[in-house]
């Protein structure tokens, strides 16, 4: 009936790439077979299992009953009585929801039970052999077929959950699939995975066939199959490329206290070490930074503050803030571990030098911001004057103030008020003579500038030359003026 090389070659073929076990698939080809029969020349309400043999290739059908006695029934009705409806679920005993309508088909009475087999026991199940049959239907295959890929789906289910239902938060590698409405589809082999918009690193763009690394975020099994949802955005991602290159954080000599980033820009790390021999600091970074510039390269170039944890608030806080500089951290109020508390955080202002404000708020208050949710503190950040700057909570926001008025600002202001005029300088007196010759010179000067056109004064060019190298400035001028005196009574 079978051709039992194919059904092998399928069975191996599907346990090699789906991951399902080879009992499986015969399971689900006996029930597949079971349903069709039942479909075919069962009745309604008969149990039957089917038993399939791979080595014949033949199929035995067996009809199940289950064996009761009238403790274990519901009364009979009566011919045109109707069940009367319970009005609520409490108020059904717990003894009659066991209690169960006979029905022949599935049934068989203690007494009779016993005429077959002896020893038999209440709840027991007896096998009652059913002929063979091989010519079904359409209807019955296609419900056979139905009923395969039925259990096909679940078994692929089981083993995707035991193979990633362990991996939920570890790093995993893929091949991107697809781009459709902002989310990213990852093949992980067996199942595809689905990386939201939101757990991407904006600026990222990964194309079809491309491989891509990802942490496992979280594992869901729906009615439509088995859901993984990866990340890249997330802060564990950071932690486990730092343990892919740091073998001090796999065997656990360094630890991750916390974690504050903003994908795609800066990340914090706090890490801290159990042997005090050991520089935990310098575990991540690396010889010459050459494991943290690994770490930033995968994240495309996202910058990276570690910083040492500490027990000591103000030590922590004042690292977190790197690498700004920082005077004095003052502890306004100390966390409490009231629930119920409106701001159950605790509260430092940190003070720092004027020329290390930029370098403390950072670019938008990222810095603060981040020290913020790294520590969990509510940080203010103040001036040496006093005055303050920035203040950042954990959960993120940010109110950042303007500095005072510097010197330079105060020269702006005063350049801004000032008037546009300005006024000649008073010229020192001078004697008769020298003033004389001053206006002669500066009229003879006037005299020559009274050139209309280029013609004139290639002209006067001419004259100066005719008069000779030896002659001296003022016969020049006198010619000059007197061709100048000439032209003009020309004119007139």
């Amino acid at each position: 009936m079978f051709d039992l090389k194919v059904i092998n070659s399928v069975l191996e073929e599907m346990e090699n790439e789906r991951g399902i076990a080879r009992e499986k698939m015969i399971d689900a080809i006996a029930q597949s077979l079971a349903t069709a029969y039942k479909k075919e020349f069962g009745k309604r309400g008969q149990i039957i299992r089917a038993e399939f043999d791979m080595e014949t290739g033949t199929t035995v059908f067996n009809q199940i009953k289950l064996v009761v006695d009238e403790s274990m029934l519901k009364p009979e009705l009566a011919e045109g009585e109707e069940p009367e409806a319970e009005t609520t679920p409490e108020a059904a005993d717990e003894s009659d929801e066991q209690l169960v309508r006979f029905d022949p088909e599935k049934h068989i009475m203690l007494e009779n039970a016993r005429l077959i087999k002896k020893d038999v026991e209440l709840g027991e199940e007896l096998v009652f052999p059913l002929e063979a049959k091989d010519d079904f239907g359409r209807i019955a295959a296609q419900t056979a077929k139905q009923v395969i890929i039925q259990k096909v789906r679940e078994a692929e289910k089981e083993s995707a959950l035991a193979e990633f239902g362990q991996k939920e938060g570890d790093l995993v590698v893929g091949q991107v699939q697809r781009f459709e409405r902002g989310n990213l589809y990852v093949d992980l082999g067996r199942v595809t995975a689905v990386m939201p918009y939101e757990e991407q690193i904006p600026g990222e763009r990964f194309r079809p066939g491309e491989r891509i690394r990802a942490v496992l975020l979280k594992v869901d099994e729906t009615a439509r199959g088995i859901f993984l949802k990866l990340s890249r955005a997330h802060a564990d991602f950071l932690e486990e490329l730092f343990a892919v290159e740091a073998p001090e954080l796999q065997n656990g000599t360094v630890e991750v206290k916390a974690i504050a980033r903003e994908a795609g820009s800066r990340s914090k790390i706090a890490v801290w070490a159990t042997d005090p021999h050991l520089d935990p600091v310098g575990s991540l970074v690396g010889q010459r930074g050459v494991r943290v510039s690994t770490v930033m390269s995968e994240l495309g170039g996202e910058k990276i503050d570690i910083i040492e944890w500490s027990e000591e608030p103000e030590n922590f806080i004042e690292d977190a803030l790197s690498p700004a500089q920082v005077l004095s951290v003052t502890i306004e109020s100390e966390p409490t571990d009231d629930e119920e508390a409106d701001d159950n955080r605790g509260h430092a202002i940190v003070e720092v030098a004027p020329d290390q404000q930029s370098l403390a708020i950072g670019r938008g208050g990222q810095n603060v911001r981040l020290a913020a949710k790294l520590t969990g503190w509510k940080i203010d950040i103040v001036s040496v004057g006093g005055e303050e700057l920035a203040e950042a909570d954990a959960d993120g926001s940010v109110d950042i103030t303007a500095p005072a008025t510097t010197e330079v600002g105060q020269d702006v202001d005063m350049m801004d008020n000032e008037t546009g005029t300005t006024t000649k300088p008073e010229l020192p007196e001078e004697d008769e003579e020298t003033s004389d010759r001053d206006v002669t010179d500066e009229a003879q000067v006037h005299e020559i500038d009274e050139v209309d056109t280029p013609e004139e004064a290639e002209d006067l060019m001419h004259e100066a030359e005719d008069a000779g190298p030896g002659a001296s400035e003022d016969e020049v001028l006198e010619e000059i003026t007197e061709a100048n005196t000439q032209d003009a009574e020309k004119k007139d």
